[in-house]
């Protein structure tokens, strides 16, 4: 015990046992298990965002709170959840290197379009490019 504590201290002044500053949700393509090949919103859904924001899309409270999708109204913009999609955030991976321009979009429209959801002005894929950061892959 008398050699744990000194380490222990150590290690916590050294910032070693504290979580990053820049702690985020691990990358998509590590959540999802392999490539993502459908365009189709709803699959895209129940295979990406089901797990964690249920199949009716109302979130859940446990080891974390995950925000419901049915009736938000933070998805009025269709700019919102493509950002969020892009970057992640809070507890949710980011998608950028995961899903493609046109896999986000139908996402984002089936998401808009369901669960409670009247969202009708729908996102297209250049809406999605526009918002997306180039990453290093992408400037090859």
């Amino acid at each position: 015990m008398r050699f744990l504590l000194p380490v222990l201290a150590a290690s916590v002044l050294a910032g070693t046992m504290l979580p990053s500053r820049d702690a985020r949700a691990d990358a998509a393509a590590n959540v999802a298990g392999g490539p993502i090949t459908s365009h189709d919103g709803a699959t895209l859904y129940r295979q990406l965002c089901q797990g964690c924001h249920m199949a009716n899309a109302k979130g859940a409270v446990g080891a974390a709170t995950i925000p419901a999708l049915a009736g938000n109204p933070k998805l009025a913009s269709g700019g919102y959840p493509v950002y969020v999609i892009l970057n992640g955030y809070g507890a949710m991976p980011w998608f950028s290197g995961t899903l493609d321009d046109a896999q986000i979009a139908a996402l984002v429209n089936y998401v808009r379009t369901n669960f409670g959801n009247h969202y009708t002005d729908g996102v297209k894929p250049e809406d999605v490019a526009a918002v997306r950061t180039p990453t290093p892959e992408m400037e090859k």
